[in-house]
């Protein structure tokens, strides 16, 4: 009887592991095949960055006491961000991203910081260098699908919004921030 409930469990903990490395990893085989081979997406001129809802990510970053245990240069950083001094976070986050290279956040905040500023190709490497770190970054899919839609790439946006989906698996927010920035780029794409 031992050896029978022991291989039982044996058989539900390797079904937990796989069914969390899946999820891990991302891995959806049915999702995005509609937009990899369908035709190719009617553009209009790139969005400017002022014209794109602002990401509500950035609105609820907390307040100073949840960065009471924080390096003081992100600290600053996502106070630079939260007062768009965008020039101001680069630098206080460039200095934490010294000490902690390997933090995607700091990354994805280094980005966005340079999108606004349409600095579209070190955004680009941020939020590109964040979703290497950590490729279910929902916070840099949804920038990046925002920096797609600047450049006039609204397929790429829409793959960014499929991969959050599949991320997510519930409404996010960075789902829905960045729908309402592909609704108002195609919106903008038929006056």
């Amino acid at each position: 009887m031992r050896m029978i409930r022991a291989v039982a469990l044996a058989v539900v903990a390797g079904a937990l592991v796989a069914a969390g490395a899946l999820y891990a990893t991302g891995y959806a085989p049915w999702r995005g095949s509609a937009l990899l081979g369908g035709a190719p997406a009617r553009t209009a001129a790139p969005a400017l960055p002022e014209e794109l809802p602002v990401c509500t990510a950035m609105q609820a970053m907390g307040s100073e006491a949840d960065w009471a245990e924080l390096d003081p240069d992100f600290a600053a950083g996502k106070k630079a961000l939260i007062a768009e001094d965008w020039s101001g976070a680069i630098a206080a986050l460039k200095l934490a991203a010294l000490r902690d290279p390997r933090n995607p956040d700091i990354l994805n905040f280094i980005g966005y910081a340079h999108r606004r500023l349409k600095q579209f190709g070190p955004a680009m490497q941020h939020y590109q260098q964040a979703l290497t770190l950590n490729r279910r970054h929902r916070s840099a899919h949804e920038h990046l699908g925002e920096l797609y839609l600047l450049l006039g790439e609204p397929t790429q946006a829409e793959q960014q919004l499929a991969l959050l989906e599949d991320i997510c698996l519930i409404p996010c927010a960075e789902t829905g921030d960045l729908r309402r920035a592909i609704d108002a780029y195609r919106a903008r794409a038929t006056q």
